[in-house]
């Protein structure tokens, strides 16, 4: 039975169609009908470098709400484009890692992620951008892009979240590379490390609760940086995410800032949201508080909801 409680306006779809979840693509055209969209523009992609100009397309045909089907690759292709529009985006995760989902609540069920996204709370969340791209969970270089870069297309088909513990494994004896990290002006770190990450929330590759304090709305970026080498070193550092807070290991250092630079001492690959990207020795990053607007579960009862984000970051967070 159709459920017309409303009509809304122009909804856009931006799918991935390898991707997949519940009865497929065809069950959400059916959803969408049940939501009595006025007007939807569909858009299917083979790959998610090509979904950004289909995007734009929705965009001009002024869409107001735009669905992502995929996963945290095609969030992060679809949100550069999307950021700083005001167009509310609901994210259906269809992909092998959905950790912009989890991190905000959205389950990989199908309907319950279309609920979401026409029945949830709108909230206006910050957005990293990394050498002029835009990310929504993470950026790395070092141990963590090299992994994501190993874990192909077909391991990760093959065997899902484990491509990446399996990939991992075989990066742990990597070699130390001097770094020069800047925050907000003044050098933080200077030495050996084989880790750089920045964080928009807490949970990152792997399902790893990296950032214990980590908020997307706050007006800051999470840093932190891996010393670790060696197979016993990086099982105290991934012993210690997994049983208590990440900076307490000896082999970690944490803080937040607003703008980041980094200098490598040899060229390597950087990632954004799990997908590898270039090789470089220069890293500059940067905080966009409130760049995009995303559907969210709405707060159960007697829950305090979420505080829409003001125009300056939070003067008590540092």
């Amino acid at each position: 039975m159709l459920r017309h409680r409303h009509r809304v306006g122009t909804v856009a779809v931006i799918a991935h169609r390898r991707k997949s979840l519940g009865g497929g693509l065809d069950e959400l055209r059916r959803l969408l009908a049940d939501e009595g969209v006025g007007r939807l523009l569909w858009y299917e992609v083979p790959k998610s470098r090509k979904a950004p100009k289909r995007v734009r397309r929705a965009l001009k045909e002024g869409a107001e709400l735009v669905l992502v089907w995929g996963g945290d690759g095609m969030v992060q292709r679809c949100v550069d484009a999307l950021a700083g529009s005001g167009v509310t985006v609901g994210i259906i995760p269809a992909g092998t890692a959905n950790l912009f989902a989890r991190n905000l609540g959205v389950p990989e069920d199908l309907p319950e992620a279309v609920r979401i996204a026409f029945h949830g709370e709108s909230r206006r969340l910050d957005l990293g951008k990394v050498n002029g791209e835009h990310f929504a969970v993470m950026a790395g270089v070092g141990f963590d892009a090299e992994m994501i870069k190993d874990a192909d297309r077909g391991l990760k088909d093959r065997l899902g979240r484990a491509a990446y513990v399996w990939t991992g494994l075989r990066h742990v004896r990597g070699e130390l590379v001097r770094m020069k990290v800047e925050l907000d002006g003044v050098t933080w770190f200077e030495g050996e490390a084989s880790c750089l990450l920045l964080g928009n929330v807490g949970t990152i590759t792997g399902g790893i609760e990296a950032f214990d304090d980590a908020r997307p709305d706050d007006g800051w970026l999470e840093v932190g940086v891996t010393t670790a080498k060696g197979p016993v070193q990086w099982a105290r550092v991934l012993g210690r995410m997994s049983t208590g807070r990440s900076d307490d290991s000896p082999f970690v250092r944490m803080t937040r800032a607003r703008k980041v630079r980094a200098r490598l001492g040899a060229p390597m690959t950087y990632e954004l949201d799990g997908g590898a990207k270039d090789t470089v020795t220069k890293l500059k990053a940067k905080v966009v508080p409130g760049g995009i607007v995303v559907r969210v579960p709405a707060a159960a009862p007697g829950e305090r909801p979420a505080e829409p984000l003001a125009g300056q970051p939070e003067a008590t967070r540092p």
